[in-house]
């Protein structure tokens, strides 16, 4: 008979690796009886899938997700008095769906003035450009000027606030961050000066570390452009940044040149980017054709768009014009590739003891929020955050089980209505 010591050295071994007894092993009798578990997955999972605008209100049974921009200006007028009822009103509104908000602040928006709060613009000194931008005839964008200091300081300011106040706010799922237009590190078609138009790299290089301290919860991603030193980015020139745990979003997701620019920007972060950060990003407005076909099922320039999201372990993605391009099973099939997605292998159980659970990762992606399996209303140790995709591993569960028990999975950051599911076929 195999000691208590010896059987906890095998659970923490299982734990740690990743390896595991085989479901029929005699390891694997050690912890119980096997129990039959039937389930299915027949939901998009929380924080995953496509994205719709918030302004939709869609309650589409394909979505988890709704997108809005936010303005720096709609929260603060005057020098340190932020009001965020703006934010706090989007938030209620998504959870009244049963679904969690992305946000992404920005200043800078072709055609329109920039969302820099109003007392700034004022300050003496301060000089805002109005430019062309992104095809238009006239000048009608607002440029910031990041030459000014209380620019730069309200803009560390604002970040701090927003994490303090919302970093564990279960309606938030992610926050995009970043400068120029749209908030996507890049100006085309407009004016880039560097340290004025656009935030000097030295401003950058000392901001982005902030981000990760201050927001210890919230997943937070920059577009892939940021690869691009062409803007100033400090990501070229200090490779120590790479290992702050942002995620990324890509903009122009199943454009036909992919392979070239935009794989290049991926791969930049690393293809390993995904263990510390999600991926997230929009389907491609190059051309009528990409909004179309993107999620046409045999795919479009070579290439599916499951296909695609696995390459990058993609979590969710705007996909604000596809209703009505597609059928809502596409796009509720579409949703479900993308993300976590959680398989019971085997449940044992020691009555009145402990439960056993064999979990896997089956999806592109792991979880990015606290997650816990749990039977008779106790949570394993184990945080299925760090399950990775294609891992499994056995979390034993100290508690008074029944036979008529059955797992669940617990997270603490859901809104009313959601529920994460799993597959198990135990026999």
């Amino acid at each position: 008979m195999r000691s208590p010591l010896l059987l906890f050295a095998l659970f923490l071994v299982s734990c740690t690796c990743g390896n595991r007894p085989e479901a029929d092993d005699p390891a694997a009798a050690e912890y119980g009886k096997r129990i039959p578990l039937q389930s299915t997955v027949t939901q998009v999972q929380p924080m995953t899938g496509l994205v719709l605008w918030s302004d939709s209100k869609s309650r589409a049974d394909y979505i988890q997700l709704e997108y809005a921009y936010m303005l720096y200006n709609q929260v603060c007028t005057r020098q340190d008095e932020f009001n965020w009822d703006a934010m706090d009103r989007l938030l209620a509104d998504v959870a009244s769906r049963g679904h969690q908000a992305v946000v992404r602040f920005r200043y800078t928006y072709p055609g329109y003035a920039s969302a820099v709060p109003d007392y700034i613009k004022a300050l003496p000194g301060y000089e805002a450009r109005w430019a062309q931008a992104d095809g238009h005839s006239q000048p009608d964008t607002e440029y910031p000027d990041w030459r000014c200091e209380e620019l730069q300081r309200f803009h560390r300011e604002f970040h701090r606030r927003f994490a303090e106040r919302y970093d564990r706010d279960p309606r938030l799922a992610f926050v995009e961050t970043g400068f120029g237009h749209w908030a996507e590190y890049h100006v085309y078609d407009g004016l880039y000066i560097e340290g004025q138009t656009f935030p000097s790299t030295a401003f950058q290089k000392a901001f982005l570390p902030l981000m990760d301290e201050w927001f210890q919860d919230t997943p937070w991603l920059i577009s892939i452009d940021a690869a691009d030193g062409s803007y100033g980015s400090p990501f070229p020139g200090t490779r120590s940044l790479l290992d702050l745990k942002f995620g990324n979003f890509d903009d122009s997701f199943m454009c036909e040149d992919w392979d070239g620019y935009n794989w290049e920007c991926w791969s930049f972060f690393g293809k390993e980017r995904y263990r510390k950060g999600p991926a997230g990003g929009e389907f491609s407005y190059y051309s009528s054709y990409d909004q179309k076909h993107c999620l046409d099922a045999k795919g479009m320039y070579g290439r599916t768009f499951e296909g695609l999201a696995a390459k990058v372990h993609m979590s969710f993605i705007i996909a604000a014009d596809q209703p009505g391009k597609q059928s809502d099973a596409r796009l509720k099939e579409a949703s479900m590739a993308m993300g976590y997605r959680f398989e019971v292998r085997d449940f044992r159980i020691k009555e009145g003891e402990s439960a056993a659970v064999l979990i896997a990762n089956t999806g592109v992606a792991p979880i990015y929020r606290d997650a816990f399996v749990e039977v008779a209303g106790v949570r394993g140790d184990l945080n299925l955050r760090t399950l990775m995709p294609g891992d499994e591993v056995w979390v034993r569960i100290p508690c008074k089980a029944a036979p008529s028990d059955r797992p669940s999975i617990s997270c603490d950051h859901l809104v009313p209505g959601q529920a994460i599911q799993y597959q198990a076929d135990v026999r």
